[in-house]
């Protein structure tokens, strides 16, 4: 009776260390289905997932809520001239500089090719202007340098929008709106951010 006691006991842990595995593994399954494999920035599904999420948060709770598109300026022409591994090399140093711009609970994402994403729960209008004029100061900042030769091959610029929750506001809307202020901010002349203010109404934050 004593030994086979011992056999269950050593069965159990056994299970549950298959169980502790299975786990770990189910959890870096769903993180890797919801990462961007070349940035590590969070991808459009979770973006589209955390979006969703916050608005309804936004509604039921009257906070504010604002979200930040960007779009790295000319960036088809730098691709073409340096070649695509150099264009991934862009595409990380601006995700680098969203995730260390970005501050805590808010939610930076690669939205799709060298556009980029940023939700930000609970941040008023002005907040997320200053957070997302501090991302284009740091990305304009960085030289870029081609790893294998050393050559400088200058810096990249980034355009933003920024849209606010409105009560009513779908996934859709808000990003409509966002992309409306990012198309201002790329024909205003680039490397700007281009704010909602209120609805209808759009401020231009210069580059500085």
């Amino acid at each position: 009776m004593e030994q086979r006691s011992t056999e269950l006991e050593e069965h159990l842990q056994a299970t549950k260390k298959e169980l502790n595995e299975l786990q770990e593994n189910l959890e870096k399954a769903h993180s890797e289905a919801r990462t961007d494999g070349l940035t590590g920035l969070n991808n459009r599904k979770a973006f589209d997932e955390a979006l969703t999420r916050e608005l309804e948060n936004a509604a039921q709770t009257g906070e504010p809520l604002c979200l930040a598109i960007g779009d790295i300026d000319h960036f088809k022409k730098f691709n073409d001239t340096f070649g695509h591994r150099t264009g991934d090399q862009v595409l990380r140093l601006v995700a680098s500089c969203l995730k260390s711009g970005a501050l805590n609970g808010h939610i930076a994402a690669r939205y799709g090719g060298e556009e980029f994403a940023v939700i930000m729960p609970a941040t008023e209008v002005a907040s997320a202007e200053t957070i997302a004029n501090g991302v284009r100061e740091t990305v304009q900042a960085r030289e870029l340098v081609k790893r294998s030769t050393g050559e400088s091959l200058g810096r990249v610029t980034m355009s933003l929008g920024i849209a606010q929750f409105q009560p009513g506001d779908t996934a859709a809307s808000i990003v409509e709106r966002a992309d409306a202020c990012l198309y201002e901010a790329k024909r205003n002349g680039r490397n700007r951010v281009i704010v909602e203010s209120r609805p209808g109404e759009m401020l231009q934050a210069k580059a500085g």
